[in-house]
């Protein structure tokens, strides 16, 4: 299934772009997001995730964005998937762990109003062997969604767990990016992320989910 330009609620791969897409929301005019990398800010992270009975979704995820919910912020979740170009799992893997997340979250009045999945890396294996500019940190993912849902941009913020995660934001011109401080978080990183602040792209180190609506003004 195509997605125009507009957004058509559905899923869809879209090889020429490198991108997987579900869209679960009609486009709301204007309104910022919150972006949200997965594996290891919303759930815990083994590495290569692609099973749910490997994973479990982190504390205070639900807590942590019902205030952006509240305020009539978009949810979009954007997230590298390196493992499938390695050949270590397919679509079918990804969907089922995608749809055990959905219904995970919905038990907490929690929708994520897009999702979307950058697959290719220049070590994978054909099709997907090739770098491009929707796997983060490029900013390919957040313009996309930023296309479907009109989403504004300039008002937006991302929450990820790596310096990358934040550069993505920084290069898709977001108001700043919070980078989630997790015991994995190593002071290289750390530097990198906090490298990325510069006037109009604030960056912020989250020591806890429960912290995130704090750092970010008007949620």
């Amino acid at each position: 299934m195509a997605l125009t330009p507009a957004g058509r609620i559905g899923r869809a791969w879209l090889p020429r772009r490198g991108l997987w897409l579900e869209i679960a929301s009609r486009p709301r005019r204007g309104v910022p997001a919150l972006f949200l990398d997965r594996d290891g800010v919303l759930l815990a992270d083994p590495g290569y995730l692609h099973r749910a009975r490997d994973t479990r979704l982190l504390p205070g995820v639900a807590a942590a964005l019902r205030p952006f919910v509240r305020r009539g912020w978009a949810l979009v979740l954007v997230t590298n998937q390196s493992g499938i170009a390695r050949g270590f799992y397919g679509w079918p893997e990804f969907l089922a762990l995608q749809d055990w997340l959905a219904r995970r979250l919905a038990r907490q009045g929690i929708r994520l109003d897009a999702v979307l999945a950058a697959p290719l890396h220049p070590d994978g294996r054909p099709p997907y062997r090739r770098q491009h500019h929707t796997r983060k940190p490029g900013p390919g993912m957040l313009l996309a969604a930023a296309s479907a849902l009109r989403i504004d941009l300039a008002r937006s913020w991302i929450l990820g767990d790596r310096a990358s995660d934040l550069a993505a934001g920084r290069a898709a011109g977001l108001a700043g990016g919070l980078l989630l401080a997790g015991r994995g978080l190593t002071p290289i990183e750390r530097g990198r992320a906090l490298g990325l602040g510069r006037p109009g792209f604030a960056v912020h180190l989250a020591p806890r989910l429960a912290a995130v609506p704090g750092l970010i003004q008007g949620t």
